[in-house]
């Protein structure tokens, strides 16, 4: 297959989002597992896959990430070892800067090896196995796997569609379940993954209200807090409250802002002592909750000044991407929705009315878009009952002619 580069020379970005990168048969999950599952079906002849499943990137990485990766390679040794004081600090900078948290000190920071690992953690000191644990629906695939396995009870309290087409909690219906099946744990998904709402403050306030009220502790899944897209900005959870303070365990990670996730590796931040402590016993009883050296580096190279501009770049790119893709459904696609996401890259599509009037099922629809290359995911994964997940971190000419492909092919066919 051959690439072609699609450099915008009139652009005034410092950083390359225009390149198609060539990532097929370089461990990259979005296309090497391509048409080696049923569910993951190659294109027809004539097509190559746009990876729009996966939820990485189609760019590439700041290159100071890459710098502070190889200069500690070049260091001819790679035994055990503790985090680095820069670590920490460079944390700590980085949510000070892009998120206004003050008062962060390093006791309160502890690796993770993942954010669902840990999810699982905190839910562990939280809850009882076989207990109930709230989640709004739409849901992020991971949380059912992660709680599933894991023996806990799924209650949802579904998101709702306001006039203004914009997902917002329903307060009465969580109060309802928190009372109805005893709930001591909640999960908290900020911005949320599939439908891509930042929260507003006030939202926030009243739903850790809720929590205060009920005696729910907050498990709050930050890890998109950084792709923010333009006009919205990330409030954390702890922020809102002393007691939203102390009641809550927020992870987030590099890894879906810098795509740095087959390097591995997150963070929790706790306040209070007493949930820091028994978390971080429950993440220690497997012995594999070790910090990666490499991954420490990359995390250092990302959080540089260098980081912030690539990243306050991309959201440009992501936010151009979106009204494009939001703005061609409107036009082209009759029978589908979107709500326009205000953090993420990703697209939740419902499809229920187009696949009525055209007698399709949602299975048929997606392998329709498989079969040209636009390579997207199952929504009913994430609850959504007719419903597409869609990436749009790819160059914008990528994005554009998934959607040539879709309207000529799929949806206008």
């Amino acid at each position: 297959m051959t690439i072609h580069l699609m450099k915008n020379e009139a652009s005034d970005m410092k950083y390359d989002f225009t390149t198609i990168l060539d990532r097929k048969g370089k461990d990259a999950l979005a296309l090497d597992m391509v048409g080696h599952l049923d569910t993951l079906p190659a294109p027809r002849e004539g097509f190559d896959p746009i990876p729009m499943w996966v939820a990485d990137m189609n760019f590439p990485v700041v290159p100071t990430v890459q710098e502070a990766i190889a200069a500690r390679v070049r260091e001819p040794h790679f035994g055990y070892f503790t985090p680095r004081e820069e670590y920490f600090s460079s944390i700590i900078q980085w949510q000070e800067k892009r998120n206004g948290v003050t008062g962060l000190t390093r006791d309160c920071i502890g690796y993770e090896n993942g954010v669902i690992g840990g999810v699982i953690s905190a839910l562990n000191v939280m809850c009882s196995k076989g207990d109930h644990v709230l989640v709004h629906s739409p849901t992020y695939i991971g949380f059912t796997m992660g709680l599933t396995n894991n023996g806990y009870h799924i209650v949802h309290s579904p998101l709702t569609l306001d006039a203004d087409n914009v997902w917002r909690m329903d307060f009465a219906d969580m109060e309802q379940k928190m009372l109805k099946h005893h709930i001591h744990a909640a999960i908290f998904c900020s911005p949320h993954n599939p439908c891509g709402r930042v929260w507003e403050r006030w939202e926030i306030e009243t739903f850790m209200e809720l929590c205060r009220k009920h005696g729910v502790y907050v498990v709050s899944d930050e890890i998109w807090s950084d792709l923010t897209l333009e006009g919205h900005r990330h409030i954390p959870t702890q922020s809102v409250s002393e007691d939203a303070r102390q009641r809550t365990v927020a992870l987030y990670a590099p890894s879906k802002t810098f795509n740095l996730a087959g390097l591995v590796g997150s963070y929790h931040i706790i306040y209070s002592p007493w949930l820091r402590d028994r978390v971080g016993k429950e993440a220690s009883l497997s012995h594999y909750n070790g910090m990666n050296l490499l991954s420490m580096y990359a995390l250092i190279g990302a959080y540089r000044p260098e980081g912030a501009e690539w990243l306050d770049e991309l959201r440009q790119v992501l936010t151009e991407n979106v009204s494009c893709a939001c703005d061609f459904i409107s036009r082209h696609f009759e029978g589908v929705r979107v709500s326009r996401p205000q953090g993420t890259y990703m697209l939740f599509l419902d499809c229920s009315g187009w696949c009525a009037r055209h007698h399709k099922t949602i299975q048929e629809l997606e392998r329709a878009a498989w079969d040209v290359g636009v390579d997207w995911q199952d929504g009913t994964q994430f609850h959504g009952p007719c419903h597409v997940r869609m990436n749009l971190a790819l160059p914008l000419s990528r994005v554009q002619e998934a959607f040539r492909r879709l309207d000529k092919y799929v949806f206008n066919a």
